[in-house]
């Protein structure tokens, strides 16, 4: 296995190459992005029919596969992201009534990170908590204290009300995890586990683990665009030379998943996307701009009042007044036009997403690599069970220390 300086070098420098197929926004664009470049490609996509892209979308050896002619660096983005799953540990018999109040699939990927964490029998810190769902897996199968951080008062409250009823040992602290003060709930021998706290929520954690030389920590990264910063702010020394620099706009690549959607839902999607395409290029058209103007998140049952309809509200939002005389059929037929356009940049930006999720993974494993932690990488559940499923586990080295 090679080291993850070794690999994150790898990707960074694949990664880099290939930025005119991945680093761009297709909603901004009004023709394929390669229409120049690659008119070979271009060709080879508008050929694609619907079923076609849904094959090649589910398949990403198969869609590294096609695209190799242009990218000969597609199936070793691939070999340099994969992972192997972590190593499970046998766990007792959870108490009834400990998962009350929490979804199915959200129980299920609560007990497969427990099942995946090391056996260290240290104390627990919990961050970014909620109501301390995690937590009383870890304090009811551990038999350890947990302090769950949280920073909204009232989930904190309903928390230790739920943890008190089931006489688990969790106290709850309500505090910011951007906050220097919640260092001081960071200890020498303590394990620390974050559960898809999002974007620089987790970073915080390990930066403040580091720092403290915490025995352990365990994070399972989610929402990397939540970030402070207009750009994402590298972590490792590796990252921090490179020449990417990533937007919030290509930090929510990695969240476009692949999951097969049923006819309603991509139907849905289809009429969306195709009105905010349409309403974009009829804006271009009435201010003379070339420019993609973005329309906020809309209630779904307006799409049921049609284009125009659709129109009016985003110019209203937007401040952009509309002639009298617009023929909506028109803009409506532009915005299907290129809603089929923007599928297949988007089918080619799909070889990337696990790629690029890698890229940060590795950041953040070298980080701690750096920091004298001893650093292991995998997934903790399958996919459909959530497509979050990267833990990043690291414990640090005291004779090194």
């Amino acid at each position: 296995m090679p080291s993850y300086s070794s690999l994150l070098q790898q990707l960074d420098t694949a990664l880099s190459n290939t930025r005119t197929f991945w680093q761009f926004m297709p909603f901004a664009e009004t023709e394929l992005a390669w229409q120049q470049s690659h008119p070979e490609l271009c060709q080879w996509l508008m050929s694609l029919n619907d079923e076609q892209i849904e094959a090649l979308t589910q398949d990403t050896t198969a869609l590294a596969d096609a695209l190799s002619p242009w990218i000969p660096q597609a199936h070793q983005l691939i070999s340099v992201s994969e992972t192997h799953p972590l190593t499970v540990r046998t766990t007792t018999a959870l108490p009834k009534g400990l998962d009350v109040g929490i979804p199915g699939r959200k129980w299920t990927q609560i007990t497969a990170f427990n099942a995946a964490l090391p056996q260290h029998n240290l104390p627990w810190l919990e961050w970014c908590a909620g109501k301390g769902h995690l937590g009383r897996v870890l304090a009811a199968s551990h038999h350890t204290p947990v302090v769950s951080l949280e920073w909204q008062e009232q989930l904190c409250i309903d928390g230790a009300a739920a943890v008190k009823q089931l006489g688990l040992p969790i106290s709850f602290v309500q505090g910011d995890a951007f906050s220097n003060e919640s260092e001081q709930y960071i200890e020498a021998e303590q394990h620390a586990v974050a559960l898809h706290a999002c974007g620089d929520l987790h970073v915080s954690l390990l930066q403040r683990v580091a720092n403290k030389q915490g025995r352990a920590v365990s994070v399972s990264p989610c929402c990397y665009h939540l970030i402070r910063d207009k750009h994402y702010q590298a972590l490792s020394n590796i990252a921090k030379c490179s020449d990417i620099e990533l937007s919030k706009h290509d930090l929510r690549l990695p969240l476009q998943e692949t999951v097969t959607a049923g006819q309603r839902v991509r139907r849905q999607r289809f009429v969306e996307v195709s009105y905010r395409l349409g309403f974009d290029s009829l804006q271009r058209h009435v201010l003379g701009s070339n420019t993609y103007l973005p329309v906020p998140n809309i209630q779904k049952a307006l799409l049921n009042e049609g284009f125009m309809a659709f129109c009016i509200w985003a110019a209203e939002k937007k401040g952009v007044t509309l002639p009298s005389n617009i023929d909506f059929c028109h803009w409506q037929a532009e915005g299907e036009q290129r809603f089929a356009i923007v599928e297949r940049m988007e089918l080619v930006r799909q070889l990337f997403r696990r790629p690029l999720e890698m890229w940060l993974v590795y950041d953040r494993a070298c980080f701690m690599e750096e920091a004298g932690y001893q650093v292991n990488v995998g997934t903790f559940c399958d996919k459909p069970t959530t497509p979050r499923n990267l833990l990043i586990h690291a414990e640090y080295l005291r004779s090194k220390g």
